[in-house]
């Protein structure tokens, strides 16, 4: 059997967007990709909107199986994805092969929240072409 390749989604905190594309990854490129989020802070929980919309929208209840992690709890991966810091992206022990530049959505309506969920959620399924 053929291996896995291992993708991270990386911002700060590792609370939403990074949360977001783990679940999404998961849910329909699973199969294909192994998917990590990870930051260089820890929140005590995953944002509670992007919870809530994600069970919603997709029945994933993202507190089920995925927490707040930090760069350096998660496996040398494949491809490095940043979701959009705002600030310097840290490294994590490779370059990005991929900037999203993502708005964060947190503190925002809920319509800005599924604007970025959707742009996640359409930019996963481009991950079937994507040639390393």
């Amino acid at each position: 059997m053929e291996r896995k390749l291992k993708i991270a989604f990386v911002c700060v905190h590792n609370s939403c967007r990074s949360q977001i594309a783990e679940a999404l990854g998961k849910k329909f490129m699973g199969n294909r990709y192994d998917f990590y989020s990870c930051g260089t802070e820890l929140k005590p929980q995953i944002n509670q909107d992007a919870v809530g919309l994600m069970k919603d929208m997709y029945q994933i209840d993202m507190e089920q199986d995925q927490y707040s992690k930090l760069v350096q709890d998660i496996l040398q991966v494949d491809i490095a994805i940043s979701m959009g810091c705002n600030v310097t992206c840290p490294y994590i022990g490779k370059d990005f092969d991929d900037y999203w530049n993502l708005d964060d959505p947190t503190g925002k309506s809920d319509d800005e929240f599924i604007k970025v969920i959707q742009e996640i959620e359409k930019r996963i399924k481009m991950l079937e072409g994507m040639v390393i």
